[in-house]
């Protein structure tokens, strides 16, 4: 088993999506005030005798966040908390026609192939109705409901992340550069939706990211011959995660990725095996703890058997 400097821990009793079940007819979506609880906090102030506690939007919020910095001022060295906003891109070329032929037939035949007749899919665009849901998130950071905004962005090299996240996060750009992230990306190989564009056309077309070093011209992780496994996946999300936790000191962290790539961070931090919608964001509040001793993390990489969740 691969060996990890931290574990990680989604935490539950924050957001209504502890709800969501691991059932493949589910899709989460975005809800109102992404879906915090209403609840009283240790770091609330005492109420006056016979106060009732602000329930507004923006007070619950703000409440949160005391609350997740008192988390990380108690053992900064060994403990830390980082609230995710886990986004899926809005809906692509490759996803309508994944609908017009099934499922199975996508994976045997036309997810092989870089398009058809009419549509192009390889590395895939978004759709107009795809691009819609990515500006309809924009709201998010411009109303009074008080909702943090993400102090870091990360995104997946893949073109349908990088255009959902200048739809997305229109607003907060001119002030937080979206960092390009090849860890972020959706299963390896085979599909040709998941082959990746080059660095150079990457820059080209969106001059306002920063592309990590490293990132190699030609695309070099995918295979024609080979899928990456959600073992394989899970513990490629993993190495970001602690990637995150030891370099970036932001408390709040937008990830604009995949639904297989959701799913594998889900698995590395122990969360439920929850399919999220396109064009979703999807809140989770993630404990990083620091364990040399500890070697294996993946605390949901290996699925029982008869309760793997397909995520192709």
């Amino acid at each position: 088993m691969p060996e990890h400097k931290l574990c990680f821990s989604a935490q539950r009793g924050f957001f209504s999506h502890d709800n969501d079940i691991a059932d493949w007819k589910f899709r989460a979506t975005t809800q109102p005030s992404l879906g915090l609880l209403d609840r009283p906090y240790p770091t609330d102030e005492e109420p006056n005798e016979g106060a009732a506690r602000d329930s507004s939007s923006s007070a619950q919020w703000a409440r949160f966040q005391s609350y997740i910095k008192r988390l990380n001022s108690e053992d900064p060295q060994n403990k830390q908390y980082k609230l995710f906003y886990m986004v899926r891109h809005g809906q692509g070329v490759h996803n309508v026609k994944k609908t017009e032929v099934g499922r199975e037939e996508w994976n045997r035949y036309w997810a092989k192939l870089p398009g058809d007749s009419t549509a192009n899919w390889l590395d895939a665009a978004l759709t107009p109705y795809g691009k819609a849901q990515a500006t309809g998130l924009a709201s998010l950071w411009t109303g009074d409901h008080g909702i943090q905004s993400p102090q870091s962005i990360y995104s997946s090299p893949l073109r349908r992340c990088l255009q959902t996240t200048s739809h997305a996060f229109a607003p907060l750009l001119s002030q937080t550069i979206p960092i390009v992230k090849e860890s972020l990306r959706e299963r390896l190989g085979v599909h040709t939706c998941d082959e990746r564009s080059t660095r150079s056309w990457i820059a080209e077309a969106f001059p306002e990211f920063r592309i990590e070093e490293g990132l190699s011209e030609e695309d070099e992780l995918w295979q024609v011959d080979r899928r990456e496994t959600i073992e394989e996946h899970t513990e490629r999300s993993t190495r970001f995660l602690e990637a995150i936790f030891d370099n970036d000191r932001s408390e709040t962290i937008a990830l604009v990725a995949h639904s297989g790539t959701l799913i594998a961070l889900f698995a590395a931090t122990g969360w439920g095996k929850i399919k999220v919608a396109a064009g979703v964001l999807y809140p989770l509040l993630v404990c990083g703890t620091r364990n040399p001793t500890v070697k294996h993390c993946l605390q949901a990489a290996t699925l029982s058997s008869g309760s793997r969740l397909k995520v192709n």
